[in-house]
């Protein structure tokens, strides 16, 4: 098997960001809007939160008026969010990553994604054939059936979440089935610990994972170098401010906000709610796009204080606010039964009171203010700090 799926993986940065803007602005007048000079102008653009795009196809059903071309499928996700599908050549981009995987022709893979609404099956099964391999499209469930099928069918590789192919062996070995044919292994959609990789490398299965989502596909993956996920050839991935649309520093974690290519379903600015921050270099795999340090938790912090909600944009308007402010983080605690709110702002300033009657208008609370020194805030993505414990 070749070393990578195609050689836009190991591309020059120059020639990769040329054919990027060239995709990008025909993606961008398929949506009505106006051509940027380079990738940097994304950053004026609107954020496109899943919460707007369910008010959009409740609107206008049922893609909330988007630009959909060559529609093969619809796909349910919680919201409800309606996906469409295609069926043309690795759709949603999952074949680089299953290549990543050692899987290719000759291969059969037990698809344990959810074939039922959700598009997570049809996701892998879409990558699997990209790569010449033949699918047991298994979905979830019925494990006693899944470990015969495995065992029958002579399965070599595993698509699902980290931890049911573990289920799958266990079961397997308590039926006396030899299941050791199975030497990949592709997951996603839940933690890969540590610990679980291992006893799947103790038990000879070489185990990778992606990060993808049901609106975009793959956003990005890992290699056999296992240092972080490389970002997709299709994708152009942004790491935001919670809350805004502001790009971090080079880095610092934030909000993972994606820019599909995809010429069927281009979804410009989509703001994907997780945490993650950009590796410096390339990695040693010889695969040259930007890579990302993996999921890092969630972006959408919103909080519930002295029974009124409190969110990251909310914050974010507050530092808008004061020229000033570099930074504003809040922090909800207790003292004895009652919520206190702290807002620590980043400021040269030394007078509160300013600060205090922006956060009371923009906030809708009254908290207490505390100036901290400029660049004193972790840069770990939280604008809003819950160290409240409930016992």
């Amino acid at each position: 098997m070749k070393a990578h799926f195609d050689e836009l993986e190991t591309r020059s940065a120059d020639a990769r960001e040329a054919a990027q803007l060239e995709a990008l602005n025909d993606r961008l007048a398929r949506n009505g809007l106006a051509p940027v000079s380079d990738l940097g102008g994304l950053a004026a653009l609107p954020v496109l939160r899943k919460s707007e795009l369910v008010e959009r196809q409740k609107a206008q059903p049922p893609f909330g008026g988007l630009p959909v071309s060559n529609l093969a499928h619809v796909f349910q996700s919680p919201g409800p969010i309606y996906e469409p599908g295609g069926i043309s050549h690795d759709w949603w981009r999952m074949g680089r990553f299953l290549h990543a995987c050692g899987v290719g022709p000759g291969d059969i893979v037990q698809n344990c994604f959810g074939y039922h609404l959700t598009p997570a099956g049809m996701i892998f099964e879409n990558g699997a054939r990209a790569v010449g391999a033949a699918v047991l499209p298994a979905g979830t469930g019925q494990t006693e059936l899944q470990a015969r099928a495995a065992h029958d069918v002579g399965v070599t590789a595993y698509a699902g979440t980290p931890d049911y192919l573990k289920v799958i062996l266990d079961k397997g070995a308590e039926l006396g089935l030899d299941l050791s044919r199975i030497t990949r292994a592709a997951v996603g959609g839940g933690a890969l610990f540590p610990s679980l990789r291992q006893e799947y490398a103790d038990r000879g299965i070489f185990c990778l994972q992606c990060y993808a989502t049901a609106d975009i596909g793959n956003i990005a993956y890992e290699s056999e170098a296992m240092e972080g996920m490389i970002v997709d050839e299709g994708v152009i991935v942004e790491i935001v401010t919670p809350g805004t649309g502001d790009p971090v520093a080079p880095g610092e974690v934030g909000e993972v906000v994606v820019t599909t290519l995809n010429p069927d379903y281009p979804l410009i600015r989509f703001a994907t709610g997780d945490l993650s921050a950009v590796l410096p270099g390339v990695s040693p795999c010889g695969r040259t796009n930007m890579r990302i340090k993996g999921w890092m938790g969630r972006a959408d912090q919103t909080t519930k204080i002295k029974g009124m909600f409190v969110r990251p944009e909310q914050v974010a308007a507050f530092v808008a606010r004061h020229a000033e402010v570099s930074r504003a983080r809040v922090i909800a605690s207790r003292e004895g039964e009652m919520d206190v709110m702290t807002v620590q702002v980043e400021s040269p300033e030394g007078d509160p009171s300013p600060y205090a009657a922006s956060v009371a208008e923009l906030l809708k609370l009254k908290g207490r203010i505390e100036i901290v020194t400029p660049g004193s805030l972790p840069r770990d993505g939280k604008v809003i700090d819950d160290q409240r414990i409930y016992d």
